[in-house]
């Protein structure tokens, strides 16, 4: 079983959540909130402990509004609404239970009945507010002078969302290169292509997609040809496929 993609995936958390800048405001929020005490926090808990509670409350609901934001992209690449309807639950849910549990174990406090309805209202309505405004704010603006990215771009991380360079197959899975990064995705190549619309590309080989506009050179190697990328490694083009790169202009006729 091929087990780099689920790997790709840590490492890419591991880096997303170490970022110096992500890290400070992560600290920032919770002590600002340790400062601030809301929900009579700072009535039933003295400083350091307030801070460790907060750490947590603050660190693990972004976790798992990172993962639900992945979740979603992955799950509705096509729909804003449904991937701020699917992050914003799948986040409250998750952050339901951390604060849940974080306030019984360190507070004494388990919510019942009513309480616990007012506990799930005020998480859901901020999970699904706060993923609509990530969303938002991240969603690429269509226009004429800004064509819309190719839906492909929506499977991947957000620091990895950049101009496609190529795609190519391993096993079950594309590996996705961009001018950002790589991403091992599991789908099917040709499902892959048809999400590239808007990028100006050609398929070059039964396991090989680039971008025309990130071909940096060409060379003949037997009877087809090698692709020099401006990322990755070299690309080759099937002996069937060089008719295409004449056509493109990359090859002489």
């Amino acid at each position: 079983m091929n087990n780099r993609a689920p790997h790709s995936a840590l490492r890419e958390w591991r880096a997303h959540m170490a970022h110096p800048v992500r890290a400070t405001a992560l600290v920032g929020a919770a002590v600002i909130l340790t400062l601030i005490g809301p929900f009579e926090t700072s009535q039933v808990m003295r400083a350091l402990p307030r801070l460790v509670y907060w750490m947590g409350v603050v660190g693990l609901s972004y976790c798992m509004g990172y993962a639900a934001t992945e979740l979603a992209a992955r799950a509705a690449p096509h729909s804003m609404t449904r991937r701020i309807a699917i992050a914003g639950l799948v986040t409250g849910v998750l952050v339901l239970g951390i604060v849940y549990l974080l306030n019984g174990f360190a507070l004494g406090y388990w919510a019942q009945g009513w309480g616990l309805w007012q506990l799930a209202g005020n998480v859901m309505g901020i999970a699904i507010i706060l993923s609509a405004i990530f969303q938002l704010a991240y969603a690429p603006m269509p226009s004429a002078a800004f064509p819309r990215p190719p839906a492909l771009l929506n499977r991947l991380p957000l620091d990895k969302r950049a101009p496609l360079v190529a795609l190519s197959v391993e096993d079950h899975y594309v590996r996705i290169i961009t001018a950002k990064g790589e991403e091992m995705v599991l789908m099917r190549l040709a499902d892959a292509i048809r999400e590239t619309e808007g990028a100006n590309g050609l398929q070059v080989h039964r396991s090989h997609w680039v971008a025309l506009d990130h071909v940096v050179a060409v060379r003949r190697k037997g009877d087809g040809a090698l692709l020099k990328m401006s990322y990755g490694p070299e690309i080759p083009v099937s002996r069937t496929n060089l008719p295409k790169l004449r056509e493109a202009g990359l090859l002489p006729r």
